[in-house]
């Protein structure tokens, strides 16, 4: 009877430890931070800029088969000096940053591009900006869709990551006088347009976010 009462507990302490076990680790899982692939600064809706995912949501990054070897290298290379870097958020930040990125120049949204871009690059919006608003001109553009978004190169130079983009995008574009008129351009045409942004990271930054630092037509 002791015997049976002794094997009948050590059972219930065995199966008590695999319940632990499991449950333990699913809480430890559903209390994990769910990362943002576009952070946005405090106070406001501007986003900052893309954003990788935290360590603890890394996924391997078998993605990178099947570029050409080039990019598949600098890739990799990337994966390896920066450990949070995932190729498919990425790229679904690159899109983002796109359109967001747009939309911020067609208004004259001076304080949004200053978050998303480099120096160089926000200068080069800003002086178009200014041009346009001292010409007395609106820009009543429209991002119709992003029909394909692709790696056109990778690289780390340093400890700074860099990857270009290629963006096919359908744009709507209208240019309006000052006093609302049309001068150029019609929203009921959409033409692509193909452009190539890169975008950057310093792989030793606690900060994970990406900047454009470069724009060009592709």
């Amino acid at each position: 009877m002791i015997i049976e009462i002794v094997i009948l507990a050590m059972i219930a302490a065995f199966l008590g430890l695999r319940l632990y076990s499991v449950l333990g680790r699913r809480a430890e899982h559903e209390e994990e931070p769910v990362p943002t692939r576009f952070e946005r600064s405090e106070g406001g809706n501007a986003p900052r800029t893309i954003s990788q995912p935290s360590p603890e949501v890394l996924r391997p990054n078998r993605e990178m088969a099947g570029f050409p070897p080039a990019i598949e290298q600098g890739l990799r290379e990337i994966a390896a000096a920066d450990r949070r870097f995932d190729l498919l958020p990425f790229l679904e930040g690159a899109k983002a940053a796109y359109g967001m990125v747009l939309e911020a120049f067609w208004r004259g949204d001076r304080d949004t591009l200053r978050q998303l871009c480099d120096d160089d690059v926000y200068e080069g919006f800003i002086a178009a900006i200014d041009a346009r608003e001292q010409a007395g001109e609106t820009l009543d553009n429209r991002l119709v869709r992003i029909e394909d978004t692709s790696v056109h190169s990778a690289g780390l130079v340093g400890r700074t990551a860099r990857i270009s983009v290629r963006f096919v995008a359908d744009i709507a574009a209208v240019t309006r006088d000052r006093d609302g008129n049309v001068i150029a351009g019609s929203l009921d045409d959409a033409v692509e347009s193909r452009d190539i942004w890169t975008f950057s990271r310093d792989v030793n930054s606690s900060e994970p976010d990406w900047i454009l630092d470069e724009t060009d037509e592709g």
